[in-house]
């Protein structure tokens, strides 16, 4: 017990270092309260009187739980609970204890509904919660100095932070006020006042630096006032903190030690000091004065110095604006002649540009004419193209002819072998890779004459003939055989990118494929496109030996010894120039097919 009074003794002995008679409004920053209690004006009387219903809000004050304490035998009624059964006054026990009645329970938060228990909670927060603002006034003032902004809802409501400086000096130097707080329940129409309080500022104890350090409990509708050096209240039962004057000269530590006062020498110098300062102060005011009386004789002229000054400045200023004035000229100026250069250079592009629009003008005629030939000259070559183009593939079917097999659909033969339809089942392996190499080679014919890379490239070497896939990137192989093998896969891959091949020359004439496994009838019908026409087969040109022999026409080897040639009036020559002749046509004709042959390599 005397450890926890020596503790709160010694938390409540914080001192302040605001001495109370220098309390003053201006040092006053905020005011809060704790444990704020409404109770409500009576409307009408109480019908009943106080029970045991009022036993768990009963207020225990400090005399009755000292009472409580030194008669801890006596008990309060305990009526809320049930109640225990008592044997009859006898005390035989032959005979059955005599029973008392039980007691309704009265603790309003035994019922088992638990929307009324929160219903009844509810009341009591909205009971106990208010809406609460204070105001402060002052004597002779009629009107409020301050009047807070109300906290709603709040049982221990800390208001803003204010300063009283900004009400002038008279009221910033009181040390009374009148505090009023108004408060206001949910079951209130308006805000009643709740406390009207006379406070002297010097009559304040002091409860620490914060709230926190004070370990009491603290009353209801605790009013708490916020200084700069800490929280004060006006709680009568503390402690005073002052401590009276010690005697003159004399001053005390904690333990009670004198100590001891200033001098004589040391009150001597502070005497000395003192006249020193009134005589650095008397002089001060004697030079304000003399200056001042001479700048009142001498105010003529210095208004004539301030009129120069400001003459001065004024030239000043319209000489930099006159500057300025003149940079934005020279600024304009450059700008202008820039202008007028652009225009005169584009006025010159202008004459230039029609100089050379009336030579053009001039030209467009020559250039028209040019344009029909030049158009006149395609038309003829792209038809001498198709021409050659039928001649070739004409010379194509002659090499490699692609006969159907008679009684089979869509089957047919290559040079007089049979290519299955991408079905390689019970047949001649020798025969289709030989098959399969004509194709290939006139595949890679076809490519070379249209002039139309194939996507899959052809190595044509005759029954060992093989093709390239450049384009899938996850195939672990890039070159895969086109006759017959053990992996099966491979091989059929490969005639799967021959007829790709196949469909990629179909397309570029234009064509569509209905079966891409159709090798041969596809060729045939590509064939069959190219050599399709009504016009006569053009001769080839003549070049390399032939041409030295001037004025004398070739036969074509695909139509010589035919009636139709030896109609349309061709010269014959004699038998030994013709023989030769021949000869040299046959070779140049090896020569035509070997040469893909050996570019293919």
């Amino acid at each position: 017990m005397d450890t926890d009074t020596e503790h709160d003794g010694g938390s409540r002995r914080e001192r302040p270092w605001l001495y109370a008679w220098n309390r003053r409004l201006r040092h006053l920053q905020g005011i809060s309260v704790r444990n704020l209690v409404v109770t409500p004006p009576a409307i009408r009387a109480r019908g009943k009187t106080i029970d045991d219903d009022d036993i768990p809000n009963t207020l225990q004050t400090a005399s009755k739980i000292l009472s409580q304490k030194e008669n801890h035998l006596l008990h309060s009624s305990r009526s809320f609970t049930d109640l225990q059964s008592h044997a009859s006054k006898d005390g035989s026990a032959n005979k059955e204890p005599a029973m008392r009645p039980r007691r309704r329970s009265t603790l309003f938060w035994n019922d088992p509904n638990p929307r009324t228990r929160q219903f009844k909670l509810e009341d009591i927060i909205n009971s106990r919660m208010a809406d609460s603002f204070f105001s402060l006034h002052c004597e002779d003032l009629d009107e409020p100095v301050y009047i807070s902004e109300v906290v709603e809802r709040a049982n221990n409501p800390s208001f803003r932070s204010f300063d009283l400086n900004l009400c002038g000096p008279y009221v910033s130097r009181m040390d009374e006020l009148t505090l009023k707080i108004w408060t206001k329940t949910g079951e209130m129409p308006e805000h009643i006042l709740l406390v009207e309080l006379q406070v002297h500022l010097r009559s304040l104890q002091f409860l620490g630096k914060t709230l926190e350090s004070f370990h009491q409990p603290l009353p209801a509708n605790s009013i708490l006032f916020h200084f700069p050096d800490g929280v004060y209240s006006n709680l009568t039962d503390l402690p005073p903190l002052e401590t009276p004057l010690q005697a003159s000269g004399q001053k005390t530590t904690a333990d009670g030690t004198a100590l001891p006062s200033s001098s004589y020498d040391a009150l001597m110098k502070l005497a000395n000091l003192d006249e020193c300062v009134q005589d650095a102060l008397a002089t001060r005011e004697k030079l304000e004065s003399q200056i001042s009386s001479i700048l009142q004789k001498n105010e003529g002229s210095l208004n004539i110095t301030s009129d120069a000054v400001a003459a001065q400045e004024k030239l000043v200023l319209t000489k930099s604006y006159a500057a300025l004035e003149r940079k934005r000229v020279r600024a304009a100026i450059k700008q202008k002649e820039e202008l007028i250069a652009s225009i005169k250079t584009r006025k010159e592009a202008m004459v230039q540009g029609r100089t050379n629009q009336e030579k053009i003008r001039s030209h467009l005629p020559e250039a028209q004419e040019r344009l029909v030939s030049s158009e006149h000259l395609l038309n003829q070559n792209a038809e001498e193209m198709k021409g050659q183009i039928r001649r070739i593939a004409e010379d194509l079917l002659t090499i490699y002819p692609i006969e159907p097999i008679p009684d089979k659909p869509l089957a047919f033969t290559i040079a007089g072998l049979t290519l299955p339809n991408s079905s390689f089942e019970d047949i001649d392996r020798e025969e289709v890779a030989a098959a399969l190499g004509h194709t290939a080679h006139l595949v890679y014919l076809l490519s070379f004459y249209l002039s139309a890379a194939l996507p899959y490239p052809v190595n044509a070497n005759g029954s060992t003939s093989f093709i390239q896939d450049p384009i899938s990137a996850s195939l672990p192989a890039r070159t895969y055989p086109l006759y017959p093998v053990s992996v099966q896969y491979r091989f059929e891959y490969a005639v799967f990118l021959l007829n790709k091949d196949i469909e990629y020359l179909l397309s570029k004439q234009g064509l569509r494929v209905l079966d891409i496994r159709h090798t041969l009838p596809n060729l045939k019908y590509l064939l069959y496109v190219l050599t399709a026409g009504t016009s006569e087969i053009p001769a080839r040109k003549a070049g390399g030996v032939r041409a030295l022999i001037s004025g004398k026409m070739t036969p074509n080897l695909s139509r010589r010894g035919s009636v139709e040639s030896a109609a349309s009036g061709e010269l014959v020559q004699p038998r030994k120039a013709w023989e030769s002749v021949s000869k040299m046509n046959v070779s140049l004709a090896s020569d035509k097919v070997k040469k893909p042959l050996s570019a293919m390599g």
